[in-house]
């Protein structure tokens, strides 16, 4: 019992002894033509290309919109007597914030490559590039499909063969929907180092 004593103790101490910070501020400077609301921790975002919603109710973080000492719009992230975990969360949701304006501002872009040595992929688009048929890979006879998350949009390159684009606001969409069409094209039961058929991203921004 004594020596349980002396762990719980050694615990409270620790817990004690961690350092916390007061006040712990982030910034993200909101430009020309970009509109964001910030209320109860759900971030709206519009800017000419659409329109983003999310949700940081999750996060022990404040949020709410001013002006910086040059008079610039500026959202902040602010928590109050953090530990590591919580100024992490600062830097995440500024990410996450930074990547919604970049979104509905210029878009995101991910390229993916159609490789084969000997059967060569067949890929149709349908419904407007919103699903992803995929036919004979490796030569099998079952076809694949794979529907693009919602605001994800699937093309052809025009200058490069065998080569689709995807693009959308929401980099989270965009990744994933990738990730959807990598995924449906793994070699299963073969040396992965002998057949390198598949579909790979080579290119994202």
């Amino acid at each position: 019992s004594s020596f349980f004593f002396f762990v719980v103790l050694r615990s409270r101490c620790r817990k004690q002894s961690a350092m916390r910070l007061l006040f712990s501020v982030g910034k993200v400077e909101i430009p020309e033509g970009i509109e964001i609301e910030a209320k109860a921790r759900k971030v709206t975002v519009t800017g000419p290309r659409g329109t983003l919603v999310r949700d940081f109710r999750h996060l022990h973080v404040d949020l709410f919109l001013t002006d910086d000492e040059e008079g610039n719009k500026v959202l902040k992230v602010e928590t109050h007597f953090s530990k590591r975990k919580q100024l992490a969360a600062i830097r995440t949701t500024t990410s996450h914030v930074q990547n919604m304006i970049t979104g509905v501002s210029k878009g995101f872009q991910y390229k993916l490559r159609l490789v084969y040595a000997h059967f060569p992929i067949n890929v149709t688009l349908e419904d407007g590039g919103k699903k992803v048929e995929i036919r004979n890979f490796l030569g099998e006879k079952r076809m694949r499909l794979v529907n693009c998350l919602p605001g994800v949009v699937c093309t052809r390159d025009s200058t490069v063969k065998d080569q689709l684009i995807l693009e959308g606001n929401d980099i989270e969409a965009v990744s994933r929907s990738s990730a959807l069409i990598y995924q449906s094209c793994l070699v299963k039961k073969k040396d992965i180092r002998k057949f390198l058929d598949g579909i790979y991203v080579t290119a994202k921004g």
